[in-house]
């Protein structure tokens, strides 16, 4: 089953930052590893995926089968996955990225000295993890992996940039991205299925150990990469149409509060849920947090930004003359990054911007809050060797998620766009009561497979019955996500405006895992409470509030059109056309 914690590469930067002029084809297959060896940029970009990719693979995936093996309990891994969070929140620190220069290591270059600090730190994080033991120090072992989630964000942020920033017509950013793509999934098997495989016939800390070496030897490569120098006059956004300076940063005020508020509570409670407890002291519960503080974080980090931005649209532009730009230029981008995406929004759709962004935070609901406790599940609960998942998971399980997105794009282009999208909501419903059918025997797994044949063709390629089961729930989960993420693309690309398509975008698209991001920590407390397949069916059951969401969105988008004539009245999109690929 493949990873659903944080932001994957279908939902990432959009390739509307590639230059409009350049319309070349990207290689692919392996004639992007052609086109990597035969120039140093390209080979560069290929390494940087690697670096990319890697600790996504390992602090979001992988660390869990570690905790697995150790008996860490479900409910303690459920909030560790909350360092996922960082990858949907980067978006918040990005202005720092492209605006602050690091002090002696920012010398080596305007993105290199953030990529390589970032890297020596992921460096120095993995260490630190084969170096701590989770069980007897976990709440060192969480700091840690904390660290190197936040490193592994903002280095995300900084390669997007030289990506973009590095691209001629030698090397288009169209080859760029593909690159990027195939190293970010090479990756992804690296941190994955090998180090399961390495994990079957080494210790844990040897695995992490021998990572946090590949890093540095990418590490070295990156000394090497050329840098362009930051343009006079950079980070001055236009900002004529928006409201005055000092209304911008009395509504920046508010939403810096609540996302601070958000933020702090989050960190507070890992903070007592992973450290030691006195004698005599009961650990809070994760589930009483949840339920208490979780629709106050979604309405500080959500609600109160979009309130902000419906209520500053009504004092329209800055005043005839006046540039509009603050003194400080990036609290002009945190405001062009965070409230005008919003803002341009609210204006556009009205009320209906309600029914988007519930559609947008509970569309990968009913997966994504259960994604953490793969591994440990197929591990520890079902008794699967390392080497069978790692076969299972990680490189069939790529297969299938390749062939539900590919399935996604046909019923796209076949039946319709909210048809799709309809689809994508209830199909991820099925693939968990499928599993919660293989948590209790996988009674009606075999009876399916004995039916289609399945079972007589796992037979012929010498595949036993109690692998086939896995397979097959791998199968029928990662087609249905598969499709469910190509048609959730398609759609979240079809939402955004010309003039706000970058940070809308990414804005959007952090919103996705959410309410999944913070549900993992009740479902972990469930699972040790209840079991696996009390779990699945309940996380299958709140897969209806998306299906709601959707049916609604529907009914509204034939009621009140959006106004405005954007692309995805007619159903195209500026990434439609794009010929860049998603990453």
């Amino acid at each position: 089953m493949t990873q659903h914690t944080a932001e994957p590469p279908e939902l990432a930067d959009p390739p509307e930052l590639a230059d409009p002029a350049v319309s070349v084809a990207p290689p692919k297959g392996w004639r992007v590893l052609r086109a990597a060896l035969a120039n140093r940029k390209a080979g560069i970009m290929l390494a940087l995926g690697l670096s990319s990719g890697l600790p996504y693979a390992l602090l979001i995936g992988t660390l869990n089968a570690w905790l697995g093996d150790r008996h860490v309990p479900m409910a303690t891994i459920g909030v560790l996955a909350w360092i996922g969070l960082a990858y949907s929140f980067k978006f918040l620190w990005s202005p720092v990225v492209d605006r602050a220069r690091l002090p002696l290591i920012g010398a080596l270059g305007r993105r290199k000295g953030w990529i390589l600090a970032c890297q020596i730190t992921l460096v120095a994080a993995l260490a630190g993890l084969a170096l701590t033991d989770p069980v007897v120090a976990l709440g060192r072992f969480a700091l840690i992996a904390l660290v190197a989630a936040l490193a592994s964000a903002t280095q995300d942020v900084a390669i997007d940039a030289w990506r973009i920033d590095v691209a001629d017509a030698v090397v288009p950013v169209e080859l760029l991205s593909s690159l990027y793509q195939f190293g970010y999934r090479l990756a992804a098997l690296i941190g994955g299925a090998f180090a399961l495989f390495l994990a079957a016939r080494l210790p844990w800390p040897t695995v992490y150990a021998l990572m946090a070496g590949l890093i540095a030897l990418v590490a070295l490569i990156t000394l090497g990469a050329p840098d362009t120098q930051r343009p006079a006059g950079e980070g001055h956004e236009a900002m004529t149409d928006q409201p005055p300076p000092l209304l911008r940063a009395g509504a920046l005020v508010l939403v810096a509060l609540g996302w601070g508020w958000a933020i702090g509570s989050i960190g507070l409670f890992m903070a007592a849920m992973l450290g030691p407890v006195l004698p005599g002291v009961v650990r809070p519960s994760v589930g009483d947090f949840t339920r208490s503080h979780a629709p106050l974080i979604v309405l500080a980090t959500v609600g109160l930004p979009l309130l902000v931005a419906a209520v500053t649209n009504r004092f329209g532009g800055a005043p005839a003359g006046d540039s509009g730009k603050s003194a400080v230029p990036a609290i002009d981008h945190l405001w062009m990054a965070l409230v005008a995406p919003l803002a341009e929004l609210s204006a556009r759709l009205g009320w209906r911007v309600l029914v988007m962004i519930g559609m947008i935070l509970s569309y990968t609901l009913c997966y994504n809050v259960w994604g953490s406790f793969a591994l440990p599940f197929y591990l520890d609960f079902l008794h699967y060797s390392k080497d069978e998942v790692a076969f299972a998971s990680k490189i069939f399980g790529i297969f299938m998620t390749m062939a539900g997105i590919a399935l996604g794009g046909v019923l796209f282009a076949r039946a319709g766009r909210m048809p799709t999208i309809l689809i994508g909501a209830v199909l991820p419903m099925l693939g968990n009561f499928v599993y919660a059918d293989l948590a209790e025997g996988a009674a009606h797994i075999d009876a399916v497979a004995r039916f289609t044949g399945a079972a007589a063709l796992g037979g012929v390629f010498g595949i036993d019955p109690r692998l086939l089961r896995l397979l097959v729930a791998i199968s029928v989960e990662n087609i249905a996500t598969g499709i469910a993420g190509a048609a959730f693309v398609a759609y979240l690309s079809g939402q955004v405006s010309r003039s706000h398509t970058a940070v809308q975008y990414a804005l959007l698209s952090s919103m996705t895992f959410l309410i999944g991001s913070l549900g993992k920590g009740i479902a972990g407390e469930t699972i040790d409470h209840l079991g696996y397949p009390v779990m699945f069916r309940w996380t299958a059951v709140a897969g209806l509030v998306a299906v709601g969401f959707v049916l609604l969105e529907w009914v509204t988008m034939r009621r009140d059109p959006p106004r405005g004539g954007e692309d995805f009245q007619s159903g195209t999109s500026p990434l439609r056309r794009s010929t860049s690929p998603a990453r």
